[in-house]
């Protein structure tokens, strides 16, 4: 879970204009986040088969926003992901 200080940061960092929250931009920056925390949690607890499926549902959640960003607007996508550093 991260904490409303990171959120509120994610936000500003990736919002279209102020007050903006839920857009594409933003909903994979967090996702992003948390797959990361989420990522290092698994490593010290491998046994956490619960966590891992929430990890699992948030990738998936991940890669479908990426898809409708991706036939939105192709180039923004790319600049996305390389800011975000996902493959």
């Amino acid at each position: 879970m991260i904490k409303s200080e990171k959120k509120s940061q994610i936000i500003a960092d990736n919002q279209r204009k102020p007050g903006d929250t839920g857009s594409c931009e933003v909903q994979i920056a967090i996702l992003t986040a948390r797959i990361k925390e989420l990522t290092e949690h698994l490593k010290k607890n491998p046994a956490d088969n619960h966590s891992r499926y929430g990890l699992v549902k948030m990738v998936s959640k991940r890669k479908s926003l990426l898809s409708y960003y991706e036939k939105k607007d192709l180039e923004a996508c790319r600049a996305l992901k390389s800011k975000l550093g996902i493959r």
